[in-house]
């Protein structure tokens, strides 16, 4: 059985920048962000059904579900952003399942935005590790990123679970508010302790 660690925090905390620290140190990543992004790109499996639930408005002249539009909608309309997960949920909660099984790293490290809030994924992994920085440099990375207005960052934050029940729920903490260089060695040190413990699991199996 795979070991496996779930991996959170909130919008622009680095996930993706951690991972790509754990994917360079030999472990698996099974990403439900990226999975999402296939579903609903150009061709995706997903794109059927959000024409359905959403109309032809949802969908960009490439063929791909139109993220801008989606947020809007989503975070004005709880309805609809039930909707939404209705339909994607399942897909990601199956597609990530089926990735985990086939982990060929000492463990794998899945990343999971709504961990801590979605029981289903929080009974998969063996261990919580968030990444955490302030709010304020949450808001500076995801308006530079995504160039949306820091009033929009705010809201999608606020509309998150809070920073301390996050952190309350952490087995480990990532610190990523300041440099790039600072994860590192804070990944290493956590890299050989999830081996380790990867390993007396493997023992006891």
């Amino acid at each position: 059985m795979t070991w496996i660690v779930g991996l959170t925090g909130g919008i622009g905390s680095g996930k993706s920048a951690v991972a790509d620290l754990f994917a360079g140190l030999g472990a698996t990543i099974v990403d439900a962000d990226a999975i999402a992004h296939e579903l609903t790109r150009t061709g995706g499996v997903a794109i059927a059904g959000l024409r359905t639930l959403f109309g032809e408005e949802c969908i960009g002249a490439d063929g791909a579900m139109d993220r801008a539009w989606m947020r809007r909608l989503v975070f004005t309309e709880p309805a609809a952003r039930q909707r939404l997960e209705s339909l994607l949920h399942p897909m990601i909660r199956e597609e990530s399942r089926r990735r985990l099984d086939g982990a060929t790293g000492p463990y794998a490290v899945h990343v999971v935005p709504l961990l801590i809030e979605s029981p289903d994924y929080r009974q998969r992994v063996q261990r919580v590790a968030v990444v955490d920085c302030p709010e304020d440099v949450q808001v500076e990375r995801v308006v530079r990123r995504n160039g949306l207005d820091p009033q929009e960052v705010r809201r999608i934050i606020a509309a998150q679970i809070p920073r301390a029940e996050r952190l309350a729920a952490a087995d480990d903490v990532i610190d990523n508010g300041g440099a790039l260089a600072a994860l590192q060695p804070q990944v290493q040190t956590l890299h050989e302790r999830y081996c380790a413990l990867a390993a007396m699991q493997g023992q006891h199996a």
